[in-house]
């Protein structure tokens, strides 16, 4: 990550040299003035009446109110004391499984059971379209400007992601059985190779390849995987360590932990994501500090499920780089990362039983910067600063339930809601403006998802 953070230095310093000749005013397609800037920077800068200037898909400028002046803008928003800050980054979900929430929620072994054979019976390319289409539209009018996907048929969800035009990490699934996409156990790698071969150099869309887990493939496959991403120069995505029969599975099989045995095979590095690692020890931690792989937590999911909680304090104390994910609707339920902010930080509280722990701006960091970091792609996204990708949230701090505002980073952790996002742009475009998505019609996508759902519900009847 660290010759990425000088290309990203290296990018300021031209773009710092290109500007305009002095007295002269410099065009900015977009200037957004009188906003409350949590800047989420190496120094933490909160700006009070500031101003962000974005120029096509950049920031090219970020300070107070006289940098207003500075700028010849195409368009103007006055955010008029609201809070601007970086989009969100949910580092880890399955999106198109919108179309199974609320199915299933208590049924034991689940994952076996009851999603893997729902999932056989019912998904195809157009499932998955649709139910990535809501995903997507669920995930923007919350505050999330990328998001990091697991599934099958991952170009619809690509087709899905640029059509409500959101930033996306798309792991192609590969496990080890028949799948949705593939008539043959491990047929996604060659499905995931077309897909990155399709994507490749997308502004919004960074394909990847996504193993589903040690315990649902071979040796063999892993390291074909691990081979396939350092030739195709790609992002992987993995669950690990999320139960314990994973841990005794793998254990049992390799005499090693999950965490271990991916090492082994190859796959630790600082491409991969790895979502859940809540059962790991003291040495994994280490490990995967050693290797730069990027965490993705999702507690509000893991909670649900009974499965336990990651230990995120010891990570963020060993340096790990840990993100915030929602994981799938169909696990969480919601999509909402707005609210995952809350629930991170007082389940953290309640579990150390000391209020102490996880302070809200640790918080507020881990959905924005330290997810950019976890996925590797911090020199671009995850905070308000120039030369970076114009991803950022517009959050009303006028409603009833935000006054009084003493602190920002208590206020979007602990008071504010999905609702509260105002405005959402995504490399450099408006996407939401005034609470209305201006990409997609919501009212057509919800009736096309309930045309769906009598045949979901029938199978899921089944089982």
């Amino acid at each position: 990550m660290q010759a990425r953070r000088m290309v990203g230095a290296l990018f300021l310093v031209a773009l710092a040299a290109a500007g305009p000749a002095v007295g002269e005013p410099r065009h900015a397609d977009l200037l957004i003035v009188n906003g409350h800037l949590v800047t989420m920077d190496g120094e933490f800068r909160v700006i009070e009446d500031g101003t962000v200037a974005v120029e096509g898909s950049r920031i090219v400028g970020v300070g107070g109110p006289e940098l207003a002046g500075l700028f010849a803008a195409e368009e103007t928003i006055d955010a008029g004391g609201d809070l601007v800050m970086p989009g969100m980054v949910n580092t880890h979900t399955h999106a198109s499984m919108t179309i199974f929430r609320g199915l299933g929620d208590d049924v034991p072994d689940r994952l076996r059971r009851f999603i893997f054979p729902l999932e056989a019976a019912v998904v195809d390319a157009d499932h998955v379209f649709k139910g990535a289409l809501l995903g997507a539209v669920e995930m923007v009018l919350g505050g999330a400007t990328t998001f990091v996907d697991m599934y099958y048929f991952e170009d619809a969800v690509a087709r899905a992601a640029r059509a409500v035009g959101v930033r996306a990490v798309l792991g192609e699934t590969i496990i080890g059985f028949p799948a949705p996409d593939a008539e043959i156990p491990y047929g996604g790698l060659d499905y995931a190779r077309r897909f990155i071969a399709e994507f490749a150099g997308d502004e919004l869309v960074t394909p990847a390849l996504a193993p589903h887990a040690p315990y649902t493939m071979d040796r063999e496959h892993l390291e074909l995987v691990a081979a396939a991403a350092r030739e195709l120069d790609v992002p992987v995505l993995v669950h690990l360590a999320e139960t314990r029969a994973e841990i005794e599975q793998i254990e049992r099989e390799h005499g090693l932990s999950p965490v271990e045995y991916l090492d082994a095979v190859g796959l630790l590095s600082d491409r991969l994501v790895a979502a859940h690692c809540i059962f790991v020890d003291a040495a994994d931690i280490e490990l995967l500090r050693e290797r730069g792989v990027g965490v993705s937590h999702n507690i509000v999911s893991n909670v649900k499920a009974g499965k336990g909680v990651a230990p995120v304090l010891a990570m963020r104390a060993a340096g790990l780089d840990v993100g915030l994910g929602t994981d799938g609707p169909m696990s969480g339920n919601t999509l909402d990362m707005m609210g995952l902010l809350g629930y991170t930080a007082k389940l953290h509280k309640l579990a150390q039983l000391d209020r102490s722990v996880m302070p809200a701006r640790d918080v507020v960091e881990m959905a924005t910067i330290g997810g950019a970091r976890a996925i590797d792609m911090e020199d671009r996204i995850g905070s308000l600063e120039v030369g970076k990708l114009a991803d950022l949230l517009i959050v009303d701090v006028d409603s009833v339930h935000m006054i009084p505002m003493y602190d920002v980073y208590s206020a979007l952790v602990y008071a504010a809601g999905a609702q509260d996002v105002r405005t959402v742009i995504v490399h450099g475009r408006q996407v939401v403006r005034d609470r209305e998505l201006l990409t997609v019609d919501v009212e057509r996508l919800k009736a096309d998802v309930r045309e769906l759902t009598d045949e979901i519900a029938r199978q899921a009847a089944r089982l």
